[in-house]
């Protein structure tokens, strides 16, 4: 038996406690775990230094929904992960469009989370532009702002804060990792982060990825579709977070802190994300993975028609977890 084996055994209760912390969805979520990671660590004034720099209001004091404004320790709270795609021939001074949008509840009492994955090519109504379109086209009209409003009209509940990163910062926190372990479903062909038609090539099987390869299977969804590609992230993630809490990861947490300082933005100061601690510490913390059902719908383009009565589930949901009771119109 080698020495690798051994080792996974001995630590294998170690990992399942970690488990429900580690299944998260996507690469946004590093950067907050990192941030939580490295004040742990003793590395303060570095990620302070970097939140401080990544600090970005996105023109709002607090949610229009909220009489006042909300404290992470007291109170239940919502965060909006925003996954930017602005790379390869794309216009980098634009906002760029939101290839990932995760909605995350996060309950107090309980220190629970609830996340959701929202389909890029959803079809929903944008009110920056008074208009129904994709919802990853919302962050192009008017970046974090626009995507917030729209989110909080569709699922009407607040959102209290965000985090959007840039595939720049996977590509490089993936290669500050020294790359990550995840099992490659089936071969695929995949372009690169500057769009390099087929400049990617996977073969199946359980291997080390680099920054541009875990990328690649990230954002593809030739050979299945969006639902299998969150899972896919889901599984790119966890094998993120293995790496981040590794000892060579903490050794190099002023390498991390750097490159997520770079590529992130959020509203969140370097206090509030210091709130969110309690989450990641909790051991049996539970982490209740949502999708949203609906179906394809082909007219000038193609879109994902989200089926109403599962959004008013969904929105139920979202609601009871934030223990939030929509205002009447």
């Amino acid at each position: 038996m080698t020495h690798e084996k051994l080792t996974r055994r001995k630590y294998k209760k170690h990992k399942q406690k970690k488990k429900k912390i580690l299944r998260t969805t996507i690469i946004i979520l590093v950067a907050l775990l990192i941030m939580i990671g490295v004040y742990l660590t003793n590395i303060y004034f570095n990620a302070k230094n970097a939140v401080d720099e990544a600090f970005d209001s996105a023109g709002r004091d607090k949610s229009e929904l909220r009489d006042i404004t909300v404290d992470p320790e007291k109170d239940h709270v919502s965060i909006l992960f925003i996954g930017v795609d602005n790379g390869g021939g794309r216009d980098t001074s634009s906002n760029g469009l939101s290839d990932a949008l995760i909605l995350t509840t996060f309950n107090k009492n309980d220190h629970s989370i609830k996340m959701l994955s929202i389909p890029r090519d959803s079809y929903v109504y944008v009110p920056l532009r008074d208009t129904h379109t994709k919802i990853n086209h919302a962050h192009s009209y008017g970046g974090p702002k626009a995507s917030i409003e729209t989110i909080e009209n569709l699922f009407d509940i607040p959102i209290d804060y965000f985090v959007s990163i840039n595939f720049d910062a996977f590509i490089d926190i993936v290669d500050e990792l020294n790359g990550i372990n995840v099992e490659v479903p089936y071969e695929l062909y995949e372009m690169d982060s500057n769009d390099n038609k087929d400049a990617i090539h996977l073969l199946p099987g359980k291997q080390n990825l680099n920054g541009e390869e875990a990328l690649a299977l990230a954002r593809t969804r030739k050979l299945d579709n969006d639902i299998e590609r969150g899972k896919r992230q889901q599984m790119i993630i966890s094998a993120i977070l293995k790496r981040s809490i590794s000892v060579n990861a903490v050794l190099n947490a002023n390498d991390l802190i750097s490159v997520v300082g770079d590529n992130m933005k959020t509203n969140m100061s370097f206090d509030e994300i210091k709130s969110f601690a309690p989450y990641a510490l909790n051991k049996d913390l539970a982490i209740d993975h949502l999708e949203i059902k609906g179906s394809d719908m082909v007219t000038d383009a193609y879109y994902y028609k989200l089926d109403e009565t599962h959004l008013t589930d969904i929105k139920q949901i979202l609601q009871s977890h934030l223990e939030w009771e929509p205002k009447e119109n």
